[in-house]
């Protein structure tokens, strides 16, 4: 019998089988760096049907199989622990035609999240989604962990752009759901099922998207604050007197002055503050007014406002640029959580005296810097100090979300960095629940193993 390298290899073709370790590199860490290891081979197949064929032919041959779009993740979804066959699926990277009626199209799962928006905008649509890793993040990825972004506020997350999906199951059967009908009960919902199971069900590999309107007008304004309570204030002011708001997220004054160095700018806004606001409104005539007379009525006289889309874009350079400006200053332990908006003052706050109690013995202590969504809660932690495997500053994190009323995970996935704590999070009934569904459809545990169900003890 041909060995599963030759069996991949007849499938997909020499070329997309890689097992040089110089080849295989960049599929085998994720982007903090701190998860990974090394993969059997990877293999890149070039659409649904060779996906099946790949996936069969490891299932038969008992091998694990890896499921990787861009490779943009923060949690260890998406690589290999050890000797697990990683199938990337970037070549599925077609976009259908958009159905302007319905407002959907089909995408690959392998079809990046600007290729997407490119599309959509040239048929007079939005993708309706966005996030810094927009040129490398794919929409397989990003449904998979079920992805939100700053536009989640009026868009939602990826899940609910999901109006039908294709996907491959752990045997290498397809089951498509693709029809895209707005009223369509019959049976279980497989297509929600899939959203946010982080490979771990089934392999995503192509999705009826349901696209936003799109909106040309738009104005942002960077609003420097005395206090997160006092943010909070200013987003109701926003959601009550200006319906066009699309995005309203927040820093902080020490992850600015870390973005202005790694920029090497000034601070476009002084005095300068402890929590800064960054709103943006969209709309099909321009908000400008809309948004200055919500910010008046709100008691805002310092704001910073950007009417046009370069100076829209130094502001957001400096929310987006957190990540890279992080990452250049070590290599940093991600936490994506979400805790209630009336929690959000007093976890910010207990944040950077927790990772310094449970790190006492650390030179230099634990940097925390901390950015995110304020229009849903979503907080990006993001500690500089701990070793890779350190992972005292990271329980300490999750034990205070937890104590906050909120989530381990707001949408970054579980992988391997939080499972140990789904458990705690969502309770013993609803992962045992989890379980009985993962064993249903991949009863050999051959999908992305270790990912998102903590490990039996």
């Amino acid at each position: 019998m041909p060995s599963l390298r030759d069996q991949l290899i007849e499938v997909v073709g020499a070329g997309h089988v890689l097992e040089d370790p110089q080849l295989t590199e960049q599929f085998e860490r994720d982007w903090t760096g701190r998860f990974g290891g090394r993969a059997l081979m990877v293999v890149r197949p070039g659409d649904a049907a060779e996906v099946a064929r790949v996936v069969r032919a490891c299932a038969e041959a008992g091998a694990a199989v890896v499921p990787q779009g861009g490779n943009t993740g923060l949690v260890g979804g998406a690589v290999p622990g050890d000797g697990e066959v990683v199938l990337s699926l970037i070549r599925l990277n077609e976009i259908g035609s958009v159905d302007a009626a319905l407002g959907l199209v089909e995408v690959g799962a392998g079809v990046t999240l600007a290729a997407l928006q490119a599309a959509a905008r040239n048929a007079g649509f939005d993708a309706g989604l966005d996030f810094a890793a927009r040129d490398s993040c794919t929409i397989g990825g990003a449904v998979a962990c079920n992805a939100g972004g700053a536009r989640a506020l009026r868009h939602g997350t990826a899940g609910a752009h999901v109006a039908g999906i294709e996907a491959v199951l752990a045997d290498g059967s397809v089951v498509t759901r693709m029809a895209g009908l707005a009223k369509d009960n019959a049976g279980y919902d497989l297509t929600s099922l899939l959203v946010g199971s982080e490979g771990t069900l089934g392999i995503v590999t192509r999705v009826l998207w349901r696209l936003a309107p799109r909106y040309d007008a738009r104005v942002a304004a960077l609003v420097p604050l005395p206090s997160v309570e006092a943010a909070a204030e200013l987003l109701a002011a926003l959601r009550a007197e200006a319906p066009s708001l699309e995005s309203c997220d927040f820093f902080l004054d020490d992850g600015l002055s870390l973005v202005l160095e790694h920029q090497r700018r000034n601070s476009p806004i002084a005095p300068r503050a402890p929590v800064y606001v960054l709103a943006e409104c969209a709309a099909r005539v321009d908000p400008t007014e809309e948004l200055a007379a919500a910010l008046e009525r709100a008691g805002i006289e310092d704001a910073l406002i950007a009417d046009d889309t370069p100076s829209r874009e130094r502001l957001w350079a400096l929310r987006e640029g957190h990540a890279d400006a992080i990452g250049a200053a070590g290599v940093p332990h991600k936490l994506d959580v979400g805790v209630p908006l009336a929690q959000l003052g007093a976890f910010l706050a207990a944040v950077p005296p927790a990772v310094t109690a449970a790190c006492p013995d650390l030179p230099g202590g634990v940097r925390a810097i901390l950015f995110g969504h304020l229009g849903d809660g979503n907080v990006h932690v993001n500690l500089l100090g701990p070793d890779d495997d350190d992972e005292c500053a990271d329980d300490a994190v999750l034990e205070l979300v937890l104590e906050h009323g909120g989530t381990i995970s707001a949408e970054h996935g579980v992988g391997v960095a939080k499972a140990r704590w789904l458990e705690r999070a969502r309770g013993t009934a609803q992962v045992a629940a989890m379980r009985a569904i993962k064993q249903a459809l991949d009863p050999k545990a051959l999908l992305n193993p270790g990912k998102l169900l903590p490990p039996r003890t």
